[in-house]
Parts: C-alpha cells; structure tokens; sequence
C-alpha cells in the first residue's frame, strides 16, 4: 500500500492514456465490421463487445486506483 491519497491516486489510473487508446480501438473496430457486414446481428455483437470492453477498461482502471491509493 502507498502513501498516495486518493484523489492523487485516481487521476494517476486515469492518466494511462494506452488503456484508453486500445478500448478505444476495439470498440471502434467493432462497430466498423459490424457496418462492414451490415446486419442487425453484426451490430449486436459490436454493442457486446462495446460492452465487454468498457466493463474491462472500468474494472482495470478500478484496480489500478486501489492499488494505488491509501484508504
């Protein structure tokens, strides 16, 4: 555990602009194939794997401020 208060120790998880970058890029991926294929189930699933990546990115970020604050 670190001395980190916090506030210090959430904007320091938040500052991971790679995490950011790469969710990002999936979902954007996801929704371009799903155009690509152009059905209602091919933008189904984007919306799932939209989803399943902001859930990843927030229980990420959420351990990475734990790890780093002192409560």
């Amino acid at each position: 555990m670190t001395e980190q208060p916090a506030r210090a120790a959430l904007r320091a998880a938040l500052a991971d602009w790679r995490r950011h970058a790469a969710a990002a890029a999936l979902v954007v991926a996801a929704f371009v194939a799903a155009e690509l294929l152009a059905s209602p189930s091919a933008r189904y699933g984007a919306y799932l794997v939209a989803f399943a990546v902001w859930m990843a990115w927030f229980v990420l970020t959420c351990v990475e401020w734990l790890r780093r604050a002192d409560f």
